[in-house]
């Protein structure tokens, strides 16, 4: 496991209970998958790369646009496919022929893989990263190295 990636999923696990808020991240008062995501970029390196501008939950949807893979794109490091390491940002397609529009965090990999996330509904949580989950990954991203 890469240092970065330790330490996103320690960040990650501290923000396990904070209800879920669409377009908010702060911790322990609301935060939907982005603003998990925001929250662990904040811990690893201070301010945030980038203004995130107002967006629906259904993301681009309707113009089929991949809005939320471009911007993450832009900040993090796309991997290859295959299995996801500790502190990798999963990027999830809910529905085939969908926008990808829900993000998580690997955790926990091995015989039983977990990731955390928000989604409405519920609040951040870690959970399995069942077949289910596992078969709408779409992007796993890494998080860079700090620079000294």
């Amino acid at each position: 496991m890469s240092a970065i990636g330790g330490e996103a999923v320690r960040i990650a696990r501290g923000w396990i209970g904070t209800p879920y808020m669409h377009q908010a991240s702060a911790r322990g008062a609301g935060a939907d998958c982005l603003g998990l995501l925001r929250g662990v970029w904040r811990g690893l390196y201070g301010a945030e790369p980038e203004t995130v501008p107002p967006y629906t939950m259904d993301w681009s949807e309707p113009s089929h646009r991949e809005v939320l893979w471009q911007a993450a794109e832009r900040h993090l490091i796309a991997l290859p496919e295959g299995a996801a390491g500790p502190g990798e940002v999963l990027l999830f397609r809910m529905r085939r022929g969908a926008v990808a529009k829900h993000l998580g965090i690997s955790a926990r990999t091995g015989a039983v893989p977990t990731f955390i996330h928000a989604y409405s509904g519920h609040m951040v949580v870690e959970n399995p990263l069942s077949a289910p989950w596992a078969r709408r990954i779409v992007a796993r991203l890494q998080f860079p190295e700090r620079r000294s």
